[in-house]
This record gives structure tokens, sequence and C-alpha cells, in this order.
């Protein structure tokens, strides 16, 4: 049983993988991740394997005090991929992004991929056929744009998400629910149009924290999973093993 670990910049999420069956996932507080993950190990004793990719200050040498009973894999940006990396400054390119596209092209082979990861940040990752890892987009999130519009005005209110079903906003709550999801969502549909008419044998890939709240609402035809990127790590890190 492998024990798959993304920390991310909010949060960091877990999952349980046997012979290829995602069985359980969590989601654990940053404050107290090392006893969050010593309960999973604890309650979990067929883990053999912890498989781990971090955006944030967390490194391998957090992990030291496992290795002793359990293989460690500290996946990040040297480890080798499924993709020719292309990215003008591929030592920038975040682990994250390097594995949503190593995902695409492991669960997707011989397509276009566009892989849309909607967490604190909206990014934009293309792959193609001929895996090759080209680049894509970064924007703020959903929460940040929130945030954005109520820290750096003196009088706009903070909100928390939800969908407006209208466009014109006719007070400053519905105002900024229209600009801050309408706008998410134009952008969202706005690159998925400049990628297909560019590309054909296309596949998009929508996952991230907010993945499903902007999968009811996007009409194109993609594929939603919101555990896309822990599903990557565990088959990176089976793709390595196999190499």
């Amino acid at each position: 049983m492998t024990l798959a670990i993304d920390i991310g910049n909010t949060r960091t999420k877990a999952a349980l993988f046997e012979e290829n069956r995602l069985l359980k996932t969590f989601v654990i507080e940053k404050i107290d991740w090392k006893k969050s993950i010593a309960t999973i190990l604890h309650e979990n004793t067929k883990i053999t394997t912890i498989v781990v990719s971090s955006v944030g200050n967390v490194t391998k040498k957090d992990f030291e005090e496992w290795e002793n009973r359990y293989e460690v894999v500290f996946l990040d940006v040297h480890s080798k991929f499924p993709f020719t990396n292309l990215y003008q400054t591929p030592n920038t390119l975040g682990i994250d992004r390097m594995l949503v596209a190593s995902g695409a092209v492991l669960q997707h082979p011989n397509r276009n991929r566009l892989v849309i990861d909607a967490g604190t940040c909206i990014t934009y990752d293309f792959v193609n056929a001929s895996n090759e890892y080209l680049g894509g987009a970064i924007s703020p999130g959903i929460h940040l744009r929130y945030e954005a519009l109520h820290t750096f005005t003196a009088k706009l209110p903070l909100l928390t998400m939800e969908h407006p079903n209208y466009f014109i906003g006719n007070d400053t709550k519905t105002a900024i629910h229209s600009g801050v999801i309408n706008g998410v969502l134009n952008e969202i549909k706005g690159f998925i149009t400049a990628y297909e008419e560019e590309y054909s044998n296309f596949i998009i890939i929508l996952t991230g924290g907010d993945s499903e709240f902007l999968a009811n609402r996007l009409k194109n035809t993609i594929f939603a999973n919101p555990n896309f990127l822990l599903e990557s790590l565990y088959e990176t890190y089976q793709y390595l093993h196999q190499k």
C-alpha cells in the first residue's frame, strides 16, 4: 500500500493507493501535518511506501523519521518524467504542474492534453501528443480574487464563493460575485477555445479544489477529477519504479 502526499500552498492532501486503486483521501491541516500523517500511518499498517511532492517549504529532510520503516520517495523538478520539458525555465516549473502533466501523459497517451488546476492559483498546463510539455498560464484562483478585492480596496467586503445566476450585479455584493465567478468561467472558456482552435485530438482535464464547483458551470467536454494530482503523483512513482 502506498501513501501519496501532496503538500500544496494552502493545504495538504493525501491518498491511499493499493494495486492501482485509490482507496481513501485525506485533507490535512498544515499546522499539524506531521501528527496527521503519523496517525494515518498508525491506522494503516499495510503502508510500505510514502510518495511526496511539495510546493512549500517541506523537504525530504522532514520525512527522515519515517525512512527506517518505509520507502520514502520525494518527487521534485529533477525527477524523471514521461515527457520532454520545453519550458524555457524548467527549474522554475512547480512540481505540482509537472505532476499533472505527467498524469495526463500516463492516463491519456497519444493525445493533446490541457490540464486546468483550479486551486489557490488557476494553472493551465499543455502537453502535446508528442509528449512535449510546452507550458501554459497562471492566474489567480477564485479565493485569491475575492481576497484581492477586499485587501487592495478601502470598502469592498470579503465574500465567500457562491455562484451568481446573473451577469449584472445590482449591488456591491452581487457585482463582486458576478465579476469573480463569471470572470473565472469566461477566462477558462477562452483558454479552452484558444487551444481547441490550435490543436485537434484534444482532451481537457479539470482538477483542483474548485474543480467540482466549476465543472457544473462549464459546457465544454471535460474530465473533472479533483484527485487528479494525487493520482498523478502515484502514477509517476510507478513510472519511475518501472524505470
